[in-house]
């Protein structure tokens, strides 16, 4: 989340990260401007556990940056929790959602070509100082909008993957950018106050509605957005050939039902998913002779209950899920995710027993759960 307002900020960031929660658990951080100094607080944790009130007074200031991580690259160590920091050019405070496919040559170019260090295993802190090299050659103290979404355009000629990033220049502004395919989703929104508009932008619009923004738009594939300290802001599309081709992840599981993704409901999306579902295995496994549908909660729910409306069948809650376990997928280690899917999940046993049940799940990625699952119904 990033936010350009015209009172203090800090409680609408820690709002905003409050109900993007479940894109990341691993670790949480704001960084804030205030009499052209930057506060950061971030640590490993979920938001509630790293802000404190002590902390939250130390967030002054009218703009700045929040960011929740789960370790897609580099380790689940604090090291690595965004925002990261450059003080040069001017001083860049910066977080990214995503992942870059050709991080590891670009690591050796950032050394090689802007001899610059990367600390750290983390993709962002490289994408961080790609961005920091692009903006070095400008010159001045102040960035025209021209200068900036020329560098993101180098930018974009460069990485390769997956990026909706938001940084503060301070000085200068808010920047914001999604990569050439929309792989992430990015929104825009802002708040109209007696001060004047306050922009935002977030990785769900979800966020917005968390802290009374308006919901303006998405921020189109390949595009970036630059907001001026005194809040004019300012677009531009920067790729050459942009393409939409967002991830199918996001709609099935990542993103919460009350977002909506390139104009679409994520909601609407899983129901969606549910009817075609539905109508195939009526077509394709009629012989199966179900007795009733039950998901493995929480994100199949919605997609479960539409397939037993398509199919006539009992819909029932066979597995009560703990919600005071976070998402297992996100979890830093494999040995973690087998431990947790016990912790996360019991089978109500009279809701199994004698029957033919078809278990709806939104998604296998690595097959961990699926196996454990399948072994506590049996």
């Amino acid at each position: 989340v990033g936010i350009v307002g015209k009172t203090p900020v800090a409680q609408s960031l820690y709002d905003g990260l409050t109900v993007i929660q479940h894109r990341g658990q691993d670790a949480a951080g704001i960084m804030t401007i205030d009499q052209n100094m930057f506060n950061l607080r971030k640590a490993n944790g979920l938001v509630r556990d790293v802000f404190h009130t002590r902390h939250m007074k130390r967030l002054t200031g009218q703009f700045g940056i929040g960011h929740v991580r789960y370790p897609t690259a580099g380790s689940s160590s604090s090291a690595e929790a965004q925002p990261f920091y450059v003080n040069s050019p001017y001083g860049i405070a910066f977080a990214h959602n995503g992942n870059l496919t050709n991080a590891h040559e670009l690591k050796d170019e950032v050394a090689k070509v802007a001899r610059r260090h990367i600390n750290t295993t983390s993709d962002s802190e490289l994408l961080l100082n790609i961005i920091a090299h692009e903006l070095q050659s400008c010159e001045g103290l102040h960035l025209t909008p021209e200068e900036v979404f020329k560098a993101v355009s180098k930018v974009h000629d460069k990485i390769r993957g997956a990026y909706a990033v938001v940084a503060v220049i301070i000085g200068n502004g808010m920047l914001a950018f999604r990569d050439p395919f929309g792989i992430r989703p990015l929104s825009l929104g802002k708040r109209k106050t007696v001060f004047g508009d306050e922009p935002m932008v977030s990785s769900e619009s979800v966020s917005l509605d968390a802290v009374c923004f308006t919901f303006i738009r998405d921020v189109a594939p390949g595009a970036a957005i630059y907001v001026t300290e005194s809040g004019e802001l300012h677009t531009q599309q920067c790729a050459h050939q942009p393409i939409s081709a967002p991830c199918i992840f996001e709609f099935v599981y990542f993103a919460r039902p009350d977002s909506t993704i390139d104009r679409m409901s994520v909601y609407a999306t899983r129901v969606n998913m549910g009817t075609k579902l539905g109508e195939k295995i009526a077509r394709e496994w009629a012989d199966k002779d179900i007795d009733v549908v039950i998901p493995i909660p929480e994100t199949s729910c919605d997609v479960a209950l539409e397939i037993a409306r398509v199919l006539d069948l009992p819909y029932r809650q066979g597995f009560v899920k703990n919600r005071y376990i976070g998402r297992t997928f996100i979890m830093p280690g494999q040995e973690m995710r087998k431990k947790s899917v016990r912790q996360k999940l019991n089978a109500i046993d009279r809701e199994f027993k004698g029957k033919n049940v078809l278990l709806v799940d939104d998604s296998i990625v690595r097959g961990t759960t699926s196996a454990q699952i399948v072994e506590m119904a049996r």
